[in-house]
């Protein structure tokens, strides 16, 4: 009976060993599968922020272009207004020249 009994222990044994072996896998897959995620969600994470300093950049870009266009077309037709006035008032150039700066600028 004890050769038995020493069998049944050594089976038990190697089962509770192989099950301890397998939780240690398992273990160990959950924690490389975790750290997996994690990764992936800090590079989604630094992706969505290059995108989004991309956007900005392109968006400030834009504006700043839409800006200076806009400065040129009101230098353009400051330019056209002062003409116009020295050319209404029949004065030359140097008198309506102080004439026409003022009532520009009171525009």
């Amino acid at each position: 009976m004890s050769e038995k009994t020493s069998e049944g222990a050594g089976s038990l044994e190697d089962d509770w060993r192989d099950k301890r072996e397998e939780r240690v896998r398992w273990r160990l897959e959950r924690e490389q599968q975790e750290k997996k995620r994690l990764q992936e969600m800090e590079e989604s994470k630094k992706e969505k922020e290059q995108q989004w300093r991309t956007h900005i950049a392109e968006l400030t870009s834009s504006q700043e272009k839409t800006l200076q266009d806009r400065l040129a077309r009101l230098r353009r037709f400051r330019e056209f207004q002062r003409k116009v006035l020295v050319e209404e008032s029949g004065m030359e150039d140097g008198e309506a020249s102080l004439t026409v700066n003022q009532l520009l600028t009171r525009m």
